[in-house]
């Protein structure tokens, strides 16, 4: 009777041990990669402007055309001219994704496609690789601080 008394405790107790941190860092990894998912999502359903901005930390940078945009201003003022264009297209996936051991910064990775009409009416595609930093708000949700 003792005994089965000490394995039962030694089961339910181990029940209440917190997650690994193999299992909570992959839950982080998760995180960023819904919030790339829904970042992706909103500049496809809603543009590109929008998703940029929304998903922008207040002291978020991208860097374009070999030129540092930083803040969110700046990144607003960027974007100014793509706000009506409907002939614009921004798609991406990741296809990577990592997290720091503390849980505060992340980074993913893969291949967009950048699709325009030029001034003559032809559809340009552009693709590469993008690489984007997110860090976690004091609130909890995951925001890009580089781009």
């Amino acid at each position: 009777m003792r005994i089965s008394l000490y394995i039962l405790l030694i089961i339910t107790s181990s029940a209440c041990l917190p997650f690994s941190k193999n299992e909570v860092m992959e839950d982080w990894k998760n995180e960023i990669l819904l919030a790339e998912i829904d970042f992706a999502q909103m500049a496809a359903n809603e543009g590109i402007p929008k998703a940029f901005l929304y998903y922008a930390a207040e002291d978020a940078v991208l860097m374009r055309n070999n030129q540092l945009i930083i803040g969110k201003g700046a990144i607003k003022n960027n974007y100014t001219s793509l706000e009506k264009d409907e002939n614009v297209k921004l798609t991406w996936k990741a296809d990577y994704v990592d997290v720091s051991s503390s849980g505060d910064l992340g980074y993913t990775y893969g291949e967009y496609t950048y699709t325009y009409k030029d001034e003559a009416g032809n559809t340009q595609i552009e693709k590469g690789i993008f690489h984007t930093v997110w860090k976690r708000q004091k609130n909890g949700d995951w925001r890009f601080v580089w781009d």
